[in-house]
């Protein structure tokens, strides 16, 4: 039997997609496990080795990653059932064009006709939809096409290379000689609305520093070393690093947060990293419900401001982005002091 998933597009939610691809691929029988995925959501994947075969779906980008080359990739392979992770009609169109004989996925923006296999989003009275955790709806698709999800535990791996270069990150630095690294992830590639000031990420290096004595890595992505900067410069502390001079990658950042002793983050993707390498993480709410990214991970603290105006859900805030300002350094610190209990040590001398 050959199996097909549309992974997620978003980063966190491929990794929230975890337990759903493990149950999959530990209790396959026979055939081929594939996956049809965004470029970018290779570098998450990266060192599970849960696939035979992996397909990219770029609609902008080469010939042979557009729609038609994925559809005619899926006929050559022949597929028996499809899960459909993301809720796209253009997800649901691939995958009956590509012959894919059982077609499984939410009767969304009416792609209901191009399924085999159907489920309702969960909604209230009204028709609203009611946030709730994607983990969960990845789950009741994997079991409605016939496997058993028998842990939500999320989990991710990282590459030889990955590691190679964290460790040479970690000697440049000099952050092996601190009793523990704290990472800061201050980027949200869903908008504006979900960063938190970097101010206050400098102040909270700051006091993690002095109270701690810990080191701290400020992470980035690509368009994000100027931010990462900020944080470094209003900090003004030794000890307080950043990768915005670093070849950047998701491999890096899988690397970096394995290893620290705990994460501070927006509500973005690297949050889950934290989650599936078992490492404590603070995450910081602002204008999202809490209830869609929920992944019942036990070491975690979820900070979010009761605001008039929210959780609004939009990319940028129209007001004074209240819900973020009000968010204090010293709160997120106490989370941190929390999770980390005992305090840890004064930093050893170079």
């Amino acid at each position: 039997m050959n199996v097909c998933l549309f992974l997620p597009n978003w980063i966190g939610d491929a990794v929230m997609a975890t337990p759903a691809i493990r149950a999959v691929r530990n209790q396959m029988r026979a055939g081929r496990l594939i996956a049809v995925l965004r470029p970018y959501i290779e570098g998450v994947m990266d060192g599970l080795g849960w696939f035979d075969r992996q397909i990219r779906l770029n609609p902008m980008g080469r010939r042979r990653e557009r729609w038609p080359a994925v559809a005619a990739a899926l006929r050559h392979e022949k597929i028996d059932i499809a899960i459909l992770f993301p809720n796209s009609f253009h997800t649901a169109w691939v995958a009956w064009w590509g012959n894919c004989h059982r077609r499984i996925g939410y009767a969304r923006y009416g792609r209901g006709p191009l399924l085999t296999d159907r489920l309702s989003p969960l909604c209230d009275a009204r028709g609203k939809l009611l946030p709730s955790p994607c983990l969960d709806a990845y789950v009741r698709l994997t079991e409605l096409a016939g496997w058993s999800v028998t842990s939500k535990r999320m989990e991710l791996a990282t590459t030889r290379a990955d590691e190679q270069t964290a460790d040479q990150l970690w000697q440049r630095t000099g952050l092996g000689r601190y009793p523990e690294v704290i990472c800061l992830n201050p980027g949200a590639a869903f908008g504006s609305a979900k960063y938190w000031p970097a101010d206050y990420f400098g102040e909270l290096a700051a006091s993690i520093r002095d109270q701690r004595g810990s080191g701290v890595l400020v992470l980035c992505g690509p368009g994000e070393t100027k931010l990462a900067e900020r944080i470094v410069d209003s900090a003004d502390r030794p000890g307080v690093f950043s990768l915005a001079a670093e070849r950047l990658s998701i491999g890096l950042t899988k690397a970096c947060i394995r290893r620290c002793d705990l994460l501070v983050t927006t509500d973005s993707g690297p949050r889950h990293f934290a989650a599936a390498f078992d490492r404590p993480v603070v995450t910081l709410f602002g204008p999202t419900h809490i209830a869609w990214t929920e992944t019942y991970f036990s070491r975690a603290i979820h900070l979010q401001k009761r605001v008039d105006c929210g959780p609004c859900q939009r990319r940028t805030c129209p007001l004074d982005h209240r819900c973020m300002r009000e968010l204090r350094p010293a709160e997120v610190f106490a989370a941190v002091d929390t999770l980390l209990m005992p305090k840890a040590p004064a930093a050893r001398a170079s």
